[in-house]
């Protein structure tokens, strides 16, 4: 899979003793656009002054960029930097984070395991995107270590979680804010791009914690984020699963917003899961109208995540919850080892891709 000329993400980078700036992933490279396009808005140490100039300026950017990188390369090389001479930081800074539980299989799944005996899936499911408002100081970039909280486990039981697990998503980042809502409609002009989200849950503390009013310290402790954020025109779009019931008016979709994303979760090398995105039940823009119909506005690096991606197979499931059934059938790893959540030393990656894009990789590991 490429960094080619079709896919060109967004980060924040800075080579030894100088500033952080926003530059462009192209193949082992980043373009610094702060030089190549003498832009000074590329000179900011985050993506958010850029997020927030709109759709027009980030489709001409981006059109100026492919035809640097394909017309003028000789005039651009000097401005391509190796990737080992660089260091990768939070690519924009985020205002608000929301989490979502847009996957049909992993709902059903965590209900069952959370509500034996039940159906699994509550009755107001089909019917609204379910969501929380996560902790955005929380989010960090990919590599950033990622310590075991500490939390209530039970009546008058306090320790470290002894249930650490992954949750593999894809997030949408706000460029341009709203005043008042923004329906499905309005999309495409108020996110920039996509990037890949690890929301690491602390299954024992969640379980005692979410009712009535669902995730708090479960999840608020790290989300991390991949370094480069994919802009919506490099995505190849689908038409979103068939929902049952028909969704109310604001949440119609009014165009295609299913993404054909393959997901690859690796623990300490390993593969151990490949949920396929294409089956989410709710797509964002239908999570964009929800988060915001109540007259919420957005704001330039929000952040909103779609939730654990999990398929019908159980290969495909995206968290070490549903893998292994909240620990009784454990993971088998090839070196003999077994898991059922994460231990300390533990790293976990997450890659995707997308129509022979790579959309990179989310990586972390537990101390």
């Amino acid at each position: 899979m490429t960094w080619g000329a079709d896919n060109l993400p967004y980060g924040v980078f800075s080579r030894r003793g100088e500033a952080p700036r926003v530059g462009v992933r192209y193949g082992d490279r980043v373009l610094d656009l702060a030089a190549a396009l003498h832009d000074e808005v590329f000179a900011a140490p985050t993506l958010n002054p850029f997020m927030a100039r709109g759709r027009t300026a980030w489709h001409d950017t981006r059109t100026l960029i492919v035809n640097k990188l394909t017309s003028d390369l000789a005039i651009t090389e000097p401005h391509l930097v190796p990737l080992d001479q660089v260091r990768l930081h939070m690519p924009f800074e985020v205002a608000d984070y929301v989490d979502f539980y847009c996957s049909l299989e992993h709902a059903t799944n965590v209900g069952r395991i959370f509500r034996p005996g039940t159906e699994g899936l509550l009755p107001n499911w089909r019917h609204l995107p379910i969501g929380y408002h996560g902790r955005a100081g929380t989010v960090v970039v990919a590599g950033t270590p990622i310590t075991r909280p500490h939390g209530q486990l039970g009546a008058g039981r306090f320790g470290p979680s002894a249930k650490l697990d992954i949750e593999a998503e894809l997030g949408f980042v706000v460029g341009v804010p709203s005043e008042l809502g923004a329906p499905a409609g309005a999309f495409e002009d108020h996110v920039f791009g996509v990037t890949l989200v690890n929301d690491w849950s602390a299954r024992d503390i969640q379980a005692w914690e979410y009712v009535p009013l669902g995730p708090f310290l479960g999840k608020s402790f790290a989300t991390s984020i991949s370094p480069w954020i994919t802009p919506l025109e490099a995505l190849p779009r689908i038409p979103g699963r068939a929902q049952d019931p028909e969704p109310l008016d604001y949440l119609r979709r009014q165009s295609d917003w299913g993404l054909d994303v393959s997901v690859e979760v690796s623990l300490n090398g390993e593969v151990v899961s490949r949920p396929p995105y294409s089956a989410m039940y709710w797509t964002p823009d239908q999570m964009l109208a929800h988060m915001t119909v109540n007259g919420a506005s957005l704001r330039t690096g929000d952040l909103f995540a779609s939730g654990t991606i999990s398929g019908a197979q159980r290969e495909e499931r995206g968290s070490l919850i549903e893998l292994t059934w909240n620990g009784t059938d454990p993971i088998k790893l090839a070196g003999g080892e077994t898991r059922t959540f994460l231990e300390d030393g533990d790293t976990v990656t997450i890659r995707a891709t997308a129509g022979g894009r790579t959309l990179g990789e989310v990586s972390g590991t537990i101390r």
